[in-house]
């Protein structure tokens, strides 16, 4: 049954590679030769924007400054947010080995965006997959612009571009705690190429990419510009600021990396207890501080709906720690600061998707759902999966971005205080609004990236696995990583 499961597995993901690499190298269906079922509304926001506008637009320099403040937040969520809240996770042995993944891969990951990623991601290709139109940033000028979400408005190109490169660092380097002290540099570093090449570009595409609303007068031409969208755009999905692209994206490759390395040596019979508590709070610390940029930046432009994203980010992250610290309080006598900086994550992941819009209540019960769910997540679910997901990437962002990119159907509602959908025909909120609708679709833009980013992450580990091995030898893991993979130590005897 194994055999056959990994066949299957194998078979699936070679098909969607081979995909992949053909969409990016194919005629892309334009919107005089595809006919989508477009409807006269359009998301009011997302984490993305189009490509450049044709419209000679002049960029706001209030916007501009925003947004390159916003792109440095990001950045400060990964180096050293993310860095120190995973070192500090970790045994003292290999806390020097998750800090230089964190490095290295973001690293990675910037010059891979600006040869080939931002392209592919963000260039009106087909519904799957851009084209080469920006490929090592062709064309690019200081004087080049991209649409935002209101009509007229734009920034530079190149600051849309840094500020989706940042996102893009985040999420790779996500993935790494799942399988921390135990995977080959190497072998992670290939893995990431693979990974992001066809799992993270698509997804992006598949979810942000739209050309703007500059061009929008009426149905036929809503019509017109949705069918150049990607393909979970055209269909309305919502997602603010990444709870499918990042969150859900991330959390399901780690977790099958989890389970194609194997666990730890020694898990259950040694203590894998976090080395160093300061540095968990203050990465979480530094998590939160960065995530306004995430959140509130991804609105595109110094607005209302900047200003929305900010407070529901602050809201919903305090009521997941409130949430996390008192059921922990009831469940277990004690509440941790472990808990509490969990609870953090598991509301500013859970907000994400949801951030620009619902309101401020609606944020509220959202960070509250994230943390009470997320304790289940971190240990029921853990234990129903059998996985060594290392520092809980699945049961944070994974069970926090699913839940949040759910809700965020529910709480949009105007009727419970949320924005709704767009109509940039009208230039007004949609009056005709169904949670159930949205649910389903939202619903269906978690399966299909559980199903896609998995499906590419196995296949992506096999040939890491093939190529260097994965996983460092007995040894060398009972050593610890800082000294056999990278020869340095954190903490000098």
């Amino acid at each position: 049954m194994s055999n056959l499961l990994n066949k299957l597995l194998a078979t699936g993901l070679l098909a969607a590679v081979m995909g992949v690499a053909g969409l990016a190298s194919t005629s892309p269906a334009y919107a005089q030769d595809a006919k989508p079922s477009a409807t006269a509304t359009a998301p009011a926001a997302t984490a993305a924007a189009p490509t450049a506008t044709p419209v000679a637009i002049v960029p706001n320099k209030g916007d501009t400054a925003w947004m390159l403040v916003c792109t440095a937040l990001v950045l400060l969520m990964t180096l050293p947010g993310l860095a120190l809240f995973y070192g500090g996770l970790t045994r003292s042995k290999n806390v020097l080995s998750i800090l230089m993944q964190c490095l290295v891969v973001f690293s990675l990951i910037v010059v891979l965006w600006s040869i080939y990623g931002y392209s592919l991601a963000f260039t009106e290709g087909n519904a799957f997959i851009g084209k080469f139109d920006r490929l090592f940033l062709a064309g690019m000028t200081p004087e080049g612009v991209a649409a935002t979400f209101s009509k007229g408005v734009a920034i530079p190109e190149y600051v849309f571009m840094v500020f989706q490169c940042v996102f893009a660092t985040i999420t790779c380097c996500l993935i790494v705690g799942a399988f921390a002290e135990r995977a080959k540099f190497s072998a992670i570093l290939l893995f990431m190429v693979l990974w992001f090449t066809f799992a993270y570009l698509p997804i992006a595409h598949m979810v942000w990419f739209w050309p703007g609303p500059d061009d929008i007068k009426d149905a036929a031409s809503l019509e017109a510009m949705s069918a150049k969208a990607g393909w979970l755009f055209q269909k309305g999905v919502l997602d603010f600021a990444g709870g499918t692209v990042v969150h859900i994206n991330a959390a399901i490759a780690g977790l099958v990396g989890s389970f194609v390395i194997g666990k730890r040596l020694g898990l259950g019979k040694e203590s894998m207890k976090p080395h160093n508590m300061v540095q968990v709070m203050i990465g979480a610390a530094l998590l939160w501080f960065g995530w306004f940029g995430f959140n509130a930046g991804s609105a595109l432009e110094a607005n209302g709906t900047a200003s929305l994203a900010f407070a529901n980010t602050l809201l919903a992250t305090a009521a997941a720690v409130l949430a996390w610290t008192f059921a922990e309080w009831i469940l277990r006598g004690k509440p941790s600061l472990l808990g509490g900086a969990s609870g953090c994550v598991a509301g500013l992941v859970g907000i994400t998707p949801a951030a620009g819009f619902v309101g401020p209540m609606g944020a509220l019960a959202i960070g509250a759902a994230a943390g009470l769910l997320c304790i289940w997540g971190v240990s029921g679910l853990k234990k129903l999966l059998g996985s060594d997901d290392s520092l809980d990437v699945f049961g944070i962002h994974g069970v926090a971005g699913i839940l949040g990119a759910l809700l965020t159907a529910v709480f949009a509602s105007p009727k419970l205080g949320g924005s709704g959908v767009y109509d940039y025909v009208t230039n007004a909120a949609a009056p005709d609004y169904s949670i159930v609708d949205q649910f389903l679709i939202q619903g269906q833009s978690v399966l299909v990236t559980l199903v896609w980013s998995g499906v590419i992450a196995y296949i992506a580990f096999k040939i890491a696995d093939l190529v260097f091995g994965l996983r460092v030898p007995e040894d060398q893991e009972r050593e610890g990583l800082d000294i056999t993979s990278h020869g340095e130590s954190a903490y000098e005897n």
